[in-house]
């Protein structure tokens, strides 16, 4: 038994899961590496081959790293965790008007509980993945997520949904690393070409990155039963016929096939009447926001008129905003409009690089 204890690691076959397996082992854990198969892109009806993290490829390529260095390796088939939670969340969000962020959902409920699941039965002490992220101790006593020192691969904001049981046992290695100096590690330990290998963006179940084609397979009659909705202006007015209301998100420009005289953008989404509301970029502007499906880190409550910079989407810079407690719900007040709020995505509140907490935006509205 190893001094520094069992660790499992997910191992997607990628450049960062690699090295943090290889780190990991040479710096004296026990490494058990184990790699998760989510979707079966045969049964998904896309075009493309699979990629990404269900990439037969890339199993090979992590159990062939794992079998070099004297590790060993498991193939965990979570299908069937994954779809009946992920996939259905999904299509049930776009059928209600909103954006959902389904990697935020696979990450928090799907991958670290399968993982912690499995660090149990193989008696890890911990686990550890490929994000790019810190996990400390506060002296609160909570554990807490950071931003990793590499600011354009920080991954902090699709972590807030972690609970403390998940972070105590985690262990995130490349939080203090850039790329660049992943890529060299990755050379160093024999494996170059790794740094060339493409990084998927997509959503691991949309192979072809077309969700509304996803969305007509998944529901039967979908394209009919929606087809045929109005484009309205704020004031009601209609101003022509859309292809069904699930098709579109909020600050969508491209793609409206509606001519206007002028760039037009998706500022609201109505399902119950099929409509969707064009206006201007001006519109998509708001200053207060509400944030539902809390999950506090740093502190175990907000205090109301906490200071926060609010991230509503992943390469958001954020914004500095007052954060007040409203009974299970956030109210985001923003300094400066923030523009483009998405219910249906998350929004992450932070304290310098620390994480206070996140949550999934309910409405926007400018006051």
């Amino acid at each position: 038994m190893s001094k520094k204890g069992k660790v499992l690691v997910a191992m997607s076959g990628g450049i960062d899961s690699t090295v943090v397996s290889l780190m990991l082992h040479h710096q004296g854990y026990e490494v058990i590496g184990i790699t998760m198969k989510t979707w079966d892109y045969t049964g998904s009806g896309g075009s493309k081959k699979e990629t990404g993290c269900c990439n037969v490829d890339s199993f090979n390529d992590a159990r062939m790293a794992a079998v070099q260095h004297g590790f060993p390796h498991f193939i965990l088939d979570i299908r069937d965790e994954f779809g009946n939670f992920v996939v259905n969340d999904f299509v049930d969000e776009y059928l209600a008007g909103r954006t959902p962020n389904p990697c935020v959902l696979c990450n928090t409920h799907i991958k670290w509980r399968a993982l912690l699941k499995r660090a149990d039965a193989l008696d890890c002490e911990f686990i550890a993945t490929g994000h790019y992220a810190k996990i400390r101790q506060h002296d609160n006593g909570r554990y807490v997520i950071s931003r990793a020192v590499d600011p354009t691969k920080d991954q902090s904001y699709v972590l807030w949904g972690l609970g403390q049981d998940l972070m105590k046992r985690t262990i995130l290695p490349l939080g203090d690393y850039h790329k660049s100096e992943i890529r060299q590690m990755a050379a160093d330990y024999g494996y170059p070409e790794l740094a060339k290998k493409s990084e998927s963006y997509e959503i691991c179940f949309v192979p072809d990155n077309n969700y509304r084609n996803f969305l007509k397979r998944k529901v039967a009659g979908l394209e009919e039963r929606v087809a045929g909705g109005n484009f309205i202006d704020k004031h009601g007015n209609v101003l022509g016929k859309h292809k069904g209301y699930p098709f579109y998100t909020i600050g969508q420009r491209k793609g409206l096939d509606i001519a206007l005289g002028r760039p037009v953008y998706v500022t609201f989404i109505n399902p119950d009447d099929n409509t969707v509301m064009l206006g201007d970029e001006e519109d998509l502007e708001k200053n207060e926001m509400m944030v539902g499906k809390l999950n506090l880190i740093k502190y175990d409550s907000i205090i109301p008129g906490m200071g926060a910079v609010t991230k509503i989407r992943y390469k958001d810079p954020g914004t500095h905003s007052i954060l007040t407690p409203e009974d299970d719900k956030v109210r985001v007040t923003f300094y400066e409009n923030a523009k483009g709020i998405a219910p249906g995505q998350s929004a992450v509140f932070y304290e310098g690089d620390d994480v206070i907490g996140g949550g999934i935006i309910q409405s926007g509205r400018k006051i």
